[in-house]
């Protein structure tokens, strides 16, 4: 079959920065991913969107968004004079980029406008979406961000077609820059996809898409070869990977698909630079094409042409009708992508053009929809879907529901909307704790003093439950106390068989003062620190204790640390050093350069590491630790992937040994700088505070209620 031609654009753009550090230096550990949206990077400090956006008029919103649905634009003109299927698509690719496994992409933040998002392959046109809803932003300022406007046009599109919807959750917090600590690739080509082993379901973690540039799967077939069986192999592994199971994975492309048309209405190559790539007087627009009028009937997004279905701005069932009815041939649309038309298409099912002329096409379905027809499971549940339509709706209602708010976090971080009470195991439901009296907990707390120990044990613990704690999709974490339940209780890292014997006594305790065991947990921490450092360490209690049948296990199961430098864990040798994954770590915890710092500064004086390296200091928490790690009293040579040895200068004797993640600490001149301040004589009293501010962060990271 002939090879196909790539409908998408990459960049035309060719960097040069002259030299940088990182040219010098390459493997230099960079610190970067930590200092993401730096409050000086945001114009807006003083706002806080959370209470503002509960100001917001969200019916008049609504009415404005319908208004603009049907305002036809002649500089970029809408399909069958609705915008709606242009305002979904949009939604979709800005909730899409959710990946699984480690929570970071998603709707929340409003990173569609921004590179690398705005200017991939995959949303070709997405920047004329953003500019027709402007005057949306322009009106209502800063009681609607543009995170939660990109949802809301979506949804508020659906609605007035037809479709059924769940509704909309409002408080969503815009970034004000590009998030360059998202990893999407290592490939350095559009549509690359160095990301496989040895099958389309070996592909590398964290990603989900199958290809650089891509939301999900290409629509023509895997690397462009229009082969619906293996096309479902890339459609199952992918929306797996993005939290959707085959169910889901039908309903959302049925009813997605229900809605517009696909754009390749001539030669690919006519199609200009990308948004970041184009000229300055472009003022951002990309994708301008020389294809007769460039726009309308001319437009060249995807490469693929034609609609889905012959109603394509009304909810129904014509995406299942056609598919089902009809036999498909392969064939070549104008821009050279594959697609498929069905064989011998009777009159009634062909569609009106989109410019409103009597002109009729084809329907068209991708190789990816074909994929839904071909695979035996998916296409039991597409019968199923057909034959009970209202069970269809609900199913796409719920699963795009899902795929919009699943970067929200539980629904204890929702803020104001229309969205529907109704509570889903993907929102980790836990129920609301009560805080202690301070005479509760002060018996709590001598409680656990009395309870036989170790200050490191108990530090440990609050440690393992806390940290699991996710920024990037704002799961995990210690309310709830997840800990104890499948599958966080059996994970190596938590040492499950001593892990066991200190959760029975926090059950006791619990028990016998009628508090949670998730506050029990954090409240242990405390403690284990006041015994370490002598100082009181404020807590706040008041959560709740989580369900077995509430949480979903293959779900938390990918919370679990492959690696963990905070704990000195290393499960295997990694593609990447240790240093890199506690940095990934930290980014997903939230913290400062100097926050990392503190707290594994702060741990290991505890004695508080799985590999027993980095411990060479009396577990009492102070500067110590850091005074030694700079020693030159001593020279380390390595003595396995992740192990070095401190030998004294003088003797040659054997002192102490460490990891790439104690050593890092000393090594990178950034974080050396850090740990010199904490080292200092006069710097003992504010490393303490220090590291106790910093664990409190950690351990309240997960209360969006305080």
């Amino acid at each position: 079959m002939e090879q196909s031609k790539c409908p998408f654009h990459g960049s035309t753009t060719t960097p040069n920065l002259g030299t940088q550090n990182k040219d010098w230096w390459p493997n230099q550990l960079n610190l970067d991913i930590l200092r993401q949206h730096d409050r000086k990077s945001n114009p807006l400090p003083e706002l806080n969107y959370k209470e503002e956006v509960k100001k917001l008029d969200l019916d008049a919103v609504k009415e404005d968004l319908k208004e603009v649905l049907t305002n036809s634009q002649d500089w970029w003109p809408a399909d069958y004079g609705h915008y709606g299927p242009f305002f979904i698509r949009m939604t979709w690719h800005a909730a899409g980029t959710y990946r699984t496994g480690d929570g970071r992409g998603g709707a929340g933040t409003g990173a569609q406008r921004f590179a690398p998002l705005n200017s991939w392959p995959d949303n070709g046109n997405l920047d004329k979406a953003r500019r027709l809803l402007w005057p949306i932003k322009e009106k209502y300022g800063n009681r609607l961000s543009w995170a939660d406007l990109l949802v809301l046009a979506g949804n508020v599109a659906i609605e007035d077609m037809g479709g059924p919807n769940h509704g909309t959750v409002m408080g969503r917090e815009d970034i004000w820059h590009p998030e360059k600590d998202i990893y999407w690739g290592a490939e350095d080509e559009w549509l690359g996809d160095k990301r496989y082993g040895d099958s389309r379901q070996s592909l590398e973690n964290p990603l989900a898409a199958v290809q650089m540039g891509l939301i999900y799967v290409n629509p023509e077939g895997p690397n462009g070869q229009p082969d619906p069986a293996l096309s479902a192999q890339d459609v199952r592994e992918t929306f797996k990977r993005m939290a959707m199971n085959d169910e889901e994975t039908v309903a959302l492309t049925a009813g997605g698909h229900t809605f517009g048309k696909a754009h390749g209405a001539g030669d690919a190559a006519l199609v200009g630079a990308e948004p970041e790539g184009t000229a300055i007087e472009a003022m951002g627009l990309g994708w301008m094409s020389r294809h007769a009028s460039g726009k309308g009937v001319d437009t060249i997004t995807s490469g693929i042409e034609g609609p889905w279905t012959t109603n394509p701005t009304q909810w129904d069932m014509g995406y299942l009708d056609l598919l089902l009815k009809y036999e498909w041939e392969c064939k070549k649309s104008p821009a050279g992508a594959w697609q498929w038309h069905p064989i011998n298409c009777a009159e009634e099912d062909l569609v009106p053009e989109v410019d409103g002329s009597d002109k009729k096409v084809l329907p068209m379905m991708t190789t990816a929809d074909m994929s839904l027809k071909t695979d035996p499971a998916y296409r039991e549940i597409c019968e199923r879907f057909y034959n009970n339509p209202d069970e269809f709706g609900e199913a796409f209602a719920k699963a795009w529901f899902k795929l919009l708010h699943r970067d929200m976090g539980p629904k204890s971080n929702y803020v104001t909307g229309d969205y529907k009470d109704v509570e889903y195991i993907w929102q980790d439901p836990t129920p609301k704790g009560e805080a202690m009296s301070a005479e509760k907990e002060k018996a709590v707390r001598s409680a656990l003093e009395s309870a036989g120990l170790s200050s490191a044990k108990l530090v440990e613990t609050a440690w393992a439950s806390a940290s699991t704690y996710r920024d990037s999709d704002k799961r995990g974490g210690a309310n709830g106390a997840r800990l104890r339940l499948a599958p966080q209780k059996d994970w190596a890292v938590n040492h499950p068989k001593e892990l066991q014997g200190v959760l029975s006594i926090y059950e006791n305790i619990a028990e016998q003062h009628q508090v949670s065991i998730a506050d029990v947990i954090v409240l242990g921490g405390a403690v284990g620190i006041e015994m370490a450092s002598g100082q009181n360490v404020p807590t706040t209690t008041g959560r709740g204790d989580a369900l077995q049948e509430a949480t979903d296990v293959a779900s938390f199961d990918l919370l679990q640390p492959k690696a963990c430098g905070f704990r000195n864990y290393c499960e295997k040798e990694f593609a990447v050093s240790p240093e890199e994954i506690l940095l990934d770590k930290a980014q997903l915890l939230d913290l400062t350069p100097a926050e990392l710092t503190v707290l594994v500064g702060g741990m290991r004086a505890m004695g508080i590491s799985y590999s027993g390296d980095g411990v060479w200091t009396d577990g009492k928490l102070n500067n110590q630790w850091f005074k030694t790690l700079l020693s030159m009293e001593v020279a380390w040579a390595p003595t396995g992937y992740n192990s070095y040895v401190a030998r004294d200068r003088k003797t040659g004797e054997k002192v102490r040994t460490a990891s790439r993640t104690d050593l890092v600490f000393g090594s990178n001149s950034e974080l050396r700088a850090i740990a010199e301040v904490y080292a200092q004589d006069d710097n003992n009293g504010k490393f303490i505070a220090d590291f106790i501010q910093a664990w409190n962060k950690v351990m309240n990271a997960d209360r969006f209620d305080l």
